[in-house]
């Protein structure tokens, strides 16, 4: 289902605080279908930067919008600001999908609950240049470009153009993958849980031996680690920058819990690099620190450099490993299987990320992905923004 209209019918939007938007055309008021799928696309972008925008508070927005000018920017973002956010955390995710799904640009740093929210850039008409019949004038729209960042979502990345290119590295910024908790050995007060024996007992020592209220712990969650390994090899060329990309969203969420390696004809560790801000910088940076950019793939003796140099000594042991990769593998697939499957005794889940499974006709029938099957936990697409956004889920849900 698309996440909006096509360009057909936009009204320019004003500035919020200028003056109010221009409404619908009289007689033509705007179709429900439209805006709700509009919502919708952006309520999975939100969910997508770390907003639990789940079905109740996207319904909590329609109705807020069924009352509303839904061509006003300003009550637009107002409407979803109010219903879709409920922690102050969320404003500043909120602010930057916002601008980013409706306008096609960040809003500026600081702003505060009493500031106007960011324009709504609005868009020329174009006519579709796929070849799909053009929407009737009569057919009102949002003036966003709703359906253009849902189009790029789903864009190959390998087959971008430069404006492409830059629109989606604005949306690689909303990613925020993390992978899930695990229980500690370690107990922390709660309200509720097993009682405190030790901690009774001095409460009722403290009141002269009179029975107290009981004291009771829960178990402390902390998130698992994240390891990436990312084939920089030849075949993977249009798809390893982009990777790293996701790897630096990595590192941003959970600086000490993410490590970024790079395999191909040797292995590299990446992950100082890419703990710079800019992800521009970081990529650069990144390709300095790797000599074999561009190589071929040893696949089984780089996975074995570093399970002898850093999975044994606890780098990968209980975490999620997710290895990107097309499956090319230039040394013998055996060797391949056997430490993918000393990888998956120590790991908590391994994901393999290979972005030829997102295309028509695709098999896994190169040596490294026969090899590789039989220990892996989860096999995703990694061709698009659309499927990086779905592997971040299943890394939380690993």
């Amino acid at each position: 289902m698309s996440a909006g209209p096509t360009n057909a019918g936009r009204t320019s939007a004003g500035r919020p605080g200028a003056g109010p938007a221009p409404g619908p055309v009289a007689g033509h008021p705007v179709a429900r279908r439209d805006f709700v799928e509009v919502v919708l696309g952006f309520a999975r972008t939100l969910r997508h930067a770390g907003v639990p925008a789940g079905p109740d508070r996207v319904q909590a927005m329609l109705t807020a919008l069924g009352h509303l000018d839904v061509l006003d920017p300003n009550q637009v973002y107002w409407a979803g600001r109010l219903t879709l956010c409920g922690d102050p955390a969320d404003l500043d995710r909120y602010d930057a999908a916002f601008a980013l799904y409706f306008g096609g640009r960040r809003p500026a740093a600081g702003r505060t609950a009493t500031d106007p929210p960011p324009m709504l850039r609005p868009a020329p008409y174009e006519p579709d240049t796929a070849g799909e019949q053009q929407q009737d004038e009569d057919s009102p729209a949002f003036a966003v470009h709703a359906s253009r960042h849902e189009l790029l979502r789903h864009k190959d990345v390998g087959a971008l153009s430069p404006g492409e290119r830059e629109q989606l590295q604005r949306l690689f910024a909303l990613l925020a993958p993390r992978a899930s908790g695990r229980r500690s050995q370690r107990y922390t007060a709660a309200p509720r849980g097993r009682v405190d024996l030790h901690r009774t007992v001095r409460r009722m020592l403290a009141q002269g031996g009179e029975p107290a209220e009981l004291a009771r712990r829960r178990r402390l969650r902390k998130p698992r680690r994240l390891v990436l390994l990312v084939d920089v090899s030849g075949s993977m060329a249009p798809y390893a920058d982009w990777l790293l990309r996701f790897g630096h969203a990595a590192v941003r969420r959970a600086p000490f819990g993410t490590e970024v390696f790079t395999v191909g004809t040797r292995l590299t560790r990446v992950t100082r690099e890419l703990r710079l801000r800019d992800p521009d910088e970081a990529l650069a940076a990144a390709g300095r620190a790797v000599p074999d950019w561009r190589g071929g793939t040893r696949l089984g003796d780089t996975l074995k450099a570093f399970l002898d140099r850093w999975g044994q000594r606890g780098v990968a042991r209980g975490a999620v490993v997710v290895l990107c990769s097309d499956g090319w593998e230039r040394g013998d697939p055996a060797e391949l299987g056997s430490q993918l499957a000393r990888l998956a005794r120590l790991a908590h889940a391994v994901v393999w990320v290979n972005p030829h499974k997102g295309k028509d006709g695709f098999a896994p029938v190169t040596g490294g992905m026969v090899a590789a099957l039989p220990h892996i936990d989860s096999l995703v697409a990694g061709h698009s923004f659309a499927a990086l956004a779905e592997l971040v889920e299943v890394i939380a849900d690993a």
